[in-house]
């Protein structure tokens, strides 16, 4: 398993992580034996980045994940998140509320030390300052070994790194979804900062595998995406439509070839597509055995030029809680 390090932490994971949020009713019904097969499946093949939330299913993700890694800790670099609050749909930054939450996470994952801490969303009725401030404490009681932000402003980045050294910063980064994504890399990487790319398959459009709203669930998440409305997944099909043909000329599937493209970024990016399916982490996991040219990433650019996809990333009420 090809591995890439977490900014200048120390920590060393996978090319490719395992984002576990589906495993918590997020896109539909899930099944917890099968998302433990799918945990034990990753860390076998080599995945020991794996990515949860104590948001994701209220708490219920933290337990599942705690569980399946129950014993294979060592094999593994978890990380997880706090600050959107459970149950309440705020964002909390408060030191208070840091220390608090760390508590509840470590209680629900079952550990001493999470690997990695991310803040899920900045809180903007709380300077950043007093946040890292609070988080670095968590790392000087060793119950954190390295910090990151999620969905943060460039100079909200800048703020917390002279607190204390951000390891990763997690955002939404795909072939769909590039142009704020590859602003914020110029930062990251004057930093010395990892980038780990969530929805890395674009909330599973990249894949393919969707070819009609008809086929998304009552209970999916997606219905909401505004990249999944009407007109918005019509364009945004014909985007996935050039993917697949390309794909299809170099016999290997659409997921895997924008997973190859993202790899191919730079060494500082990490992608962690998620999925509850065992067929979807082997076929995942088949895109770094993917090599591009630069005249096939040169094509895919102009397949997919930033800006190219129709919809914001989420609704207008969780578009104010990013890049803050």
């Amino acid at each position: 398993m090809a591995e890439r390090m977490l900014g200048k932490s120390g920590l060393k994971v996978s090319a490719i992580g395992l984002g576990c949020m589906s495993m918590s009713g997020v896109y539909g019904d899930s099944d917890d034996k099968e998302s433990t097969a799918v945990i034990h499946r990753a860390i076998d093949t080599g995945i020991n980045f794996i990515d949860t939330a104590d948001i994701y299913g209220n708490g219920h993700n933290e337990e599942l994940v705690g569980k399946a890694i129950r014993d294979r800790r060592e094999k593994v670099v978890l990380a997880t998140k706090f600050g959107n609050v459970i149950g309440k749909g705020v964002v909390d930054g408060r030191p208070e509320y840091v220390m608090s939450a760390c508590d509840a996470s470590l209680k629900r994952l079952g550990i001493d030390t999470i690997d990695l801490y991310y803040q899920h969303r900045v809180d903007p009725n709380v300077p950043i300052e007093e946040t890292v401030g609070a988080m670095a404490k968590l790392v000087e009681q060793g119950k954190v070994r390295a910090l990151g932000l999620s969905e943060a402003h460039p100079d909200t980045i800048r703020r917390a790194a002279k607190i204390h050294p951000i390891a990763a910063l997690q955002t939404e980064y795909s072939l769909l979804y590039r142009d704020v994504a590859e602003d914020t890399l110029q930062t990251t990487r004057e930093l010395g900062t990892s980038f780990v790319a969530y929805a890395p398959l674009g909330r599973g459009i990249l894949t393919g595998a969707t070819k009609s709203l008809d086929e998304i669930g009552k209970n999916d998440r997606r219905n909401i995406h505004p990249r999944y409305q009407g007109q918005n997944f019509t364009q945004n099909r014909k985007i996935v439509e050039k993917i697949e043909a390309i794909a299809a000329e170099k016999k290997v599937k659409a997921s895997q070839l924008v997973l190859a493209w993202l790899l191919a970024q730079g060494t500082d990016i990490v992608p962690i597509p998620g999925t509850k399916r065992m067929e979807r982490l082997e076929e995942n996991s088949g895109a770094l055995a993917i090599k591009l040219s630069s005249e096939d990433i040169a094509r895919l650019n102009a397949a997919v030029p930033p800006g190219a996809a129709a919809g914001e990333r989420y609704p207008t009420e969780m578009m104010k809680k990013v890049q803050v």
